[in-house]
């Protein structure tokens, strides 16, 4: 009984973190917002993540004593899908890795001077008033931070609305964690297929918040990918959906083209993309929730079908909506664009495909 009033209550929660979402990215609504942030600088609002984090979401990993909400990856997961489906540009799940990393610094016993930056940094993010980017990456299609000194750090989404940047240092006794403010960093920004923008930090000074991050790290990346997965989810969900209500209106040789049999064939298809990519999704984060001993490959397992069935299913709705649908005017063409961007972040589908190779034996799942 109390196993389901448990159950009962994870269920209410994640849909509550729905409906909340709602408020930023509204099922089915239009994308003027996201249309209008393109190609600009810093490529999202920042009063939109100020209000995210008045709603909460900035802080739904943080523990409670800390001024989270503590909740598990079901919920975030539930959160990062709904905000893939509405294309919301704010940098959410990278920044849940940077609070993660926050947190550790500001609970670990500690005599170093930036301990309290630490905190100071976390109270501000969870507000909104503050967006703070952990520069672990020093080259592609990687899960590893190695901390080289003074090494540029590569991939940082949405860089140009940071206001501190986390950094990762290989020591002598291991990798630590520095903080730096993003006024007067040597940062460049690049901008990316769904108009918004990779940054490159070369870092210098900062101030050391945690002298081993290293463990932390490791599982904050993981979670950053399995978000990550879940916003895959949302964007391919949608755009399946979008590209369902086209083929039961386009019209053609006097009948709606969705009555075809072949193209019948193709949505059946992509409808099961869509539904193995969720099961995968809630298993990995059922696992994480339960810090079961398989939950790296199911990681590994959700992203890297994620990674592919996103690029499929929003290549194929480009496809099935004809010639329309490679013009820059149709909505559905910003769906394939963001898979482009998120299907490598965190790690593609050919890297985590490895890392399940490697893990799934521990595991014994597989």
């Amino acid at each position: 009984m109390s196993q389901q009033l448990a159950e009962d209550d994870r269920a209410e929660s994640i849909r509550m973190i729905r409906d909340s979402a709602a408020a930023i990215a509204p099922p089915g609504g239009d994308l003027k917002r996201v249309r209008a942030l393109r190609f600009k600088t810093p490529g999202f609002d920042p009063a939109v993540w100020a209000e995210m984090g008045a709603l909460g979401w900035t802080g739904l990993r943080v523990p409670e004593e800390l001024g989270g909400s503590g909740l598990g990856m079901g919920e975030f997961c539930a959160l990062a899908e709904a905000l893939g489906a509405g294309l919301a540009p704010e940098p959410l799940v990278p920044c849940m890795l940077s609070a993660m990393l926050l947190s550790a610094a500001a609970t670990h016993p500690t005599t170093l001077i930036g301990s309290g930056e630490a905190g100071e940094a976390l109270a501000a993010m969870l507000t909104g008033e503050a967006m703070v980017l952990t520069a672990w990456q020093e080259r592609a299609n990687t899960l590893e931070a190695p901390g080289t000194p003074g090494a540029a750090r590569l991939f940082l989404p949405m860089a140009g609305g940071a206001t501190h940047f986390l950094v990762p240092v290989r020591e002598a006794a291991g990798l630590a964690l520095y903080i730096q403010p993003a006024a007067g960093a040597d940062l460049t920004l690049e901008a990316t297929q769904d108009g918004g923008s990779f940054g490159t930090l070369r870092p210098a000074g900062g101030v050391k918040i945690l002298d081993q991050c290293a463990a932390v790290l490791e599982q904050a990346l993981g979670e950053a990918a399995l978000g990550t997965a879940a916003t895959l989810l949302g964007v391919m969900d949608r755009a399946f959906a979008i590209t369902l209500d086209y083929l039961k209106t386009r019209t053609q040789f006097g009948r709606p083209i969705g009555a075809f049999q072949s193209l019948q064939h193709r949505a059946a298809d992509l409808a099961m993309e869509v539904a193995l990519t969720r099961a995968s999704v809630e298993a990995a984060a059922a696992s994480l929730d339960a810090a079961a001993p398989n939950r790296g490959a199911a990681i590994a397992r959700a992203k890297a079908r994620a990674s592919d069935s996103a690029m499929l299913v929003t290549r194929q709705a480009i496809q099935l909506h004809g010639g329309i649908g490679y013009t820059d005017e149709h909505d559905i063409g910003l769906y394939l664009r963001r898979a482009m961007v998120l299907a490598s972040l965190f790690g593609g589908a050919a890297l985590h495909r490895r890392a399940f190779m490697t893990l799934a034996p521990e595991s014994g799942d597989e």
